[in-house]
């Protein structure tokens, strides 16, 4: 019963985490566009990054992740990558011969695993929040513990899935418009996080450097 309980809360912690606007979020969506299986593609590079990291910060990674100068090379490479993805977004939709599928040229599987490697907020999420679950999983057992890695990756894999597939479906229904809709709006996304996690890279690096 103690296990179940921890489950559920599990659950609703990690959806609440999944569901809100992010890198991976705008990736599922643009991904979509051009095909229906984007988003579980996304999930599974995700869960490349995720699962190691589950069994890594109950280990004690967790305080190399919070670490400055791991929070400021995340910042900075990650927020590179997301800059590179959304301005060719950008710029493939304002070609006259757009197509959808020339606008996300990184493989989905592969934008998963980089995006989320690349993240220092999905990172310090599992370095605070995340630990605690982890630890408090750890303690019931190590089946808690693999139930709770499960659960967890679920969650983005049903989220990512859906958001792929329904952008797929809108795409289709609405057509080449809509597509250049959606995939502005990714872009431009994926543009300005990549300028907060540089930013945030940059300040935290002054923090350290100021005397």
């Amino acid at each position: 019963m103690e296990v179940a309980v921890f489950l559920f809360s599990a659950f609703v912690i990690s959806l609440s985490g999944v569901m809100a606007p992010g890198t991976v979020t705008a990736a599922a969506i643009a991904h979509g566009a051009r095909r229906r299986d984007a988003g579980i593609l996304i999930a599974l590079g995700h869960g490349i990054i995720e699962f190691p990291l589950m069994f890594l910060i109950i280990l004690g990674f967790a305080a190399i992740i919070k670490s400055a100068a791991m929070q400021v090379a995340i910042g900075v490479i990650g927020g590179l990558f997301l800059l590179w993805m959304g301005v060719q977004m950008i710029r493939e939709i304002r070609k006259e011969d757009f197509s959808a599928e020339a606008t996300c040229k990184s493989p989905p599987l592969l934008t998963g695993l980089i995006l989320s490697a690349g993240n220092p907020y999905f990172l310090l999420w599992w370095a605070t929040v995340g630990l605690k679950l982890a630890t408090d999983a750890r303690q019931l057992g190590w089946v808690a513990f693999v139930l709770f890695t499960i659960v967890h990756w679920l969650c983005d894999l049903v989220w990512l899935g859906f958001l792929g597939w329904m952008s797929y479906g809108g795409a289709k229904v609405l057509g080449n418009k809509s597509q250049r809709i959606i995939l502005s709006v990714c872009g431009m996304a994926l543009i300005l996080f990549s300028i907060k996690f540089v930013y945030s890279a940059g300040a935290l690096w002054l923090d350290v450097l100021r005397p």
